[in-house]
């Protein structure tokens, strides 16, 4: 019997096409789309998982706090704590501790890179972490000093074919960790898998570090800040224990740590939280956001919804075709049970073809997913057992709900009324299937809403003025390089003498990079001496004109004041209002003792913003310090490449042992970014999706309607109606949905939206035109959806109709 009702229903998709397509194509785009985002949501919560002991790694999170301010949790912390850990706590079986990310250029032959994505780690790396090693000792590989563990494909990079291990590759001054050396590479490493919260391309084993500053790895070491620390905890190990007895290991190993002034503390963190659950600062890699996951969740079932609405509109609105066939089938016998089935096995058939298309889809829009989310999947992810079974449970569950409706809707059709012809659908159904075009539109026009402001918001992060000029500054960076700053102000002059070069200025970080905190004491309010951490850049005397930052009080450095160079500092106005002084001529002429520097603090430059557009403006303190340099920043008149070849061919001269390696400030600050651009495009995508697809089903319910109101057409048009009048009169029911839907849709995605929105310390405010623009651009696509059917209906011969009636 199934094979027969299998037979009946391929001859009925044969005999009506068009319906079919629409149907099919309409199932297949949500359920590809609910894959491609089942596919994203599985890799975002994968990260770490590979690690055999995944369960069993935890990480220290330290929580600093001074002066009562409000308590900072980073993972970047101290080097002591591992080997106190280790020796106090049997539970803990092996620590791993590795430094902050570190930038070196390597050398081996004509081959010379600078590596930016480089990590010092502990010996014990490989007994905590399951990263897979090609070749060498993994026990032993990180041992010695300059020692070094390749990926597979930097080893390629620098050796090619040949066998790398025992073989030497030059490194070059790692600033604040190691000298410059010969490193041995003692093994080679698969690629770590992109699915982890930080990634690197090659090690340098931790004794180099050790070797080169012994005093940080000392008991004195606890207030020096460049270590992360993992570990393995045996099978017992008890968090909720562990953290009753950190009061105790901290009094122990740091007596002051109650200072009224400062507070020192940590605690655990479950390696895999690090990815999607981590709030904390400094993290050695990148980390998700569990809040856009949620969103994308929630836009697959909402898309999967309206697949599954398209499905009941389109299948009931071709009820009046199938109701006398429904008359006769039950007129010679067929039971209820018997038509429900036929109509099931009907509408899973067009489910099963939706769902082959679907993956067809997905494998071909897979490249384009990747893309626009910036992670990488690849095709055997679709050979995942879990994907498919989620895939094909989802395909099931949706083929039931699509099919359940339009099935028991046909079956229980009256014989007698259909044949008589006085069969007509109830009001019921009526207000069902427009009930179900508001909840159509009204996600689709949340999901416009949604797009347009983050948009918005995202072309605000742009245009935001930042208190500092960051266009058209060229970077040049020679990771603090020793001969290029003993030389640094004849190279600035000799660059400044291009014809294009503006200004030229030098520091250790840009906004955007990198920057370190410093302990930094100045007289507060109360003539006492208080200690703050704020964040730190040090610069060259020519970094506030080059970058166009305004002075608010005193002055900037300058070369008319030589004191300059070690008796002053410059703050921003968020660290004056930290130590107290709301007017920022207050805290000019007040004392400061910072990393072996007294003097006083002589200007206050108005808050720029440092730091990305999520983060408010954090106190800053601008110290003078250009022998601690790592980047050049060149204002530039005129950006094109001829002017970039001539600064690259003067480097050359000037730097020739180092690589012209250079961005733009612009580039490198909306890198920042680079997560929300993803958010948007993928949202985006999805929305426009997610309006397709519900502009098939109000197709449906037009088809439909036009069915339903044949007579009425007719009788319109024999009085005189025009054509113009009778298409008016078909759209204006799904306009009125339309209104309905945007009236439940603005308050709906406004509260939704203002929780993104959150994210970012600077945002925009949602604008009423915002949802008029989403309203009106539904109100438009529906019209154009529409207009072909009704046109069509309206332009029907009313004899034709009349004489069907």
């Amino acid at each position: 019997m199934i094979q027969n009702y299998i037979k009946i229903a391929w001859r009925n998709i044969l005999k009506n096409r068009g319906y079919a397509t629409i149907n099919i194509v309409g199932l297949a785009i949500g359920l590809a789309c609910c894959l491609l985002i089942v596919i994203y949501v599985q890799n975002e919560l994968s990260y770490d998982k590979y690690h055999v002991n995944k369960d069993r790694i935890f990480r220290v999170v330290h929580d600093y706090k001074v002066n009562g301010s409000t308590e900072q949790h980073q993972i970047w912390g101290n080097a002591p704590i591992g080997e106190a850990l280790k020796a106090d706590f049997p539970e803990i079986e092996k620590i791993v501790q590795f430094s902050g990310q570190t930038s070196i250029l390597l050398k081996q032959g004509e081959n010379r890179f600078q590596e930016e994505n480089v990590f010092f780690m502990d010996s014990t790396a490989f007994d905590v972490f399951s990263w897979k090693i090609l070749a060498g000792n993994p026990h032993t590989a990180l041992k010695n000093a300059y020692s070094v563990v390749l990926t597979e494909s930097t080893a390629k990079k620098y050796f090619g074919n040949q066998n790398p291990i025992g073989k030497t590759i030059e490194g070059g001054l790692a600033a604040g960790r190691a000298d410059a050396g010969l490193y041995t590479v003692t093994a080679v490493m698969a690629d770590v898998p992109a699915n982890s919260h930080f990634t690197f391309d090659a090690l340098l084993s931790m004794s180099t570090f050790r070797k080169g500053r012994p005093d940080v790895f000392e008991k004195e070491g606890w207030d020096y800040v460049d270590f992360y620390t993992y570990f393995l905890a045996s099978k017992e190990f008890d968090p909720t224990k562990f953290n009753q007895k950190i009061p105790d290991f901290l009094k122990r190993h740091i007596p002051v740590h109650e200072n009224a002034n400062s507070k020192y503390g940590f605690h655990l963190e479950p390696m895999l939280q690090a990815y999607m659950h981590s709030t904390a600062d400094r993290q050695p890699g990148t980390t998700g956001s569990f809040q856009n996951l949620y969103i994308f969740a929630i836009i697959g079932g909402f898309i999967l919804l309206i697949a599954c609405v398209n499905f009941m509109n389109l299948a009931t609105s071709r009820s009046m075709e199938r109701a006398k066939e429904v008359g006769v089938r039950k007129a010679i016998g067929a039971n209820k049970s018997n038509l429900i089935l036929q109509f099931m096995s009907e509408s899973l058939v067009l489910v099963f073809i939706g769902g082959i298309l679907a993956i067809a889809l997905v494998i071909a829009f897979l490249p384009f997913m990747e893309a626009f989310s910036g992670k990488q999947f690849g095709y055997s992810t679709l050979l995942n057992s879990t994907t498919w079974t989620i895939f094909f449970l989802v395909t099931l569950i949706t083929g039931i709900l699509a099919a359940s409706y339009p099935a028991l809707i046909l079956a229980n059709f009256k014989p007698i009324k259909v044949l008589k012809g006085t069969f007509s659908n109830s009001k019921g159904g009526t207000l069902l299937r427009r009930g179900l075009v508001v909840f159509q539109f009204c996600l689709s026009i949340a999901l416009i809403a949604g797009t347009v402001i983050v948009s918005s918001q995202l072309n605000q992060l742009q245009q935001q003025d930042l208190g500092f000029q960051k266009a058209q500054r060229l970077i040049i960076d020679y990771n603090f390089d020793e001969k290029v700053n003993n030389n640094l102000e004849a190279i600035k002059n000799t660059l400044a003498k291009d014809k294009d070069v503006q200004s030229v200025t030098a520091s250790r970080t840009v906004p955007g990079a990198f920057f370190p905190n410093a302990g930094t004491e100045i007289m507060s309010t109360d003539g006492k001496m208080t200690i703050f951490s704020p964040s730190l850049y040090e610069v060259d005397i020519d970094f506030i004109p080059n970058m166009a930052i305004k002075m608010v009080a005193g002055r900037a450095y300058s070369r008319d004041f030589p004191a300059d160079s070690s008796h002053s500092l410059v703050i921003n106005e968020s660290a004056a209002k930290l130590w107290g002084y709301s007017n920022p001529q207050d805290i000019i002429g007040k004392q400061f003792r910072q990393w072996g520097k007294e003097g006083t603090v002589i200007g206050v430059v108005k808050d720029f913003n440092y730091l990305s557009l999520h983060r408010k403006i954090e106190p800053l303190a601008l110290r003078l310090e250009p022998s601690s340099s790592r980047y050049l920043t060149v204002n530039l008149q005129n950006v094109n490449q001829q002017t970039i070849a001539r600064i690259g061919k003067l480097w050359a001269e000037l730097a020739p042992h180092r690589p012209f390696l250079y961005s733009f400030l612009d580039d490198n600050f909306n890198r920042q970014y680079e997560a929300d651009y993803n958010f948007r495009r993928l949202f985006t995508a999805f929305s426009s999706l997610a309006l397709f697809i519900a502009c098939l089903g109000l197709l449906g319910l037009v088809t439909y309607t036009a069915q339903q109101r044949t007579k009425e057409i007719g009788v319109r048009k024999v009085l005189g109606a025009s054509i113009y009048n009778l298409v008016l009169l078909l759209s204006s029911d799904f306009i009125r949905l339309l209104v309905i839907a945007l009236c439940i849709a603005t308050p709906l995605s406004w509260m939704a939206m203002n929780k993104w929105l959150d994210n970012f310390a600077y945002h925009i405010e949602p604008k009423w035109w915002m949802f008029a623009f989403a309203g009106f651009s539904a109100v438009l696509i529906a019209l154009v959806t529409v207009s072909f059917q009704t046109f069509k209906a309206a332009k029907a011969n009313p004899v034709d109709s009349l004489r069907d009636e």
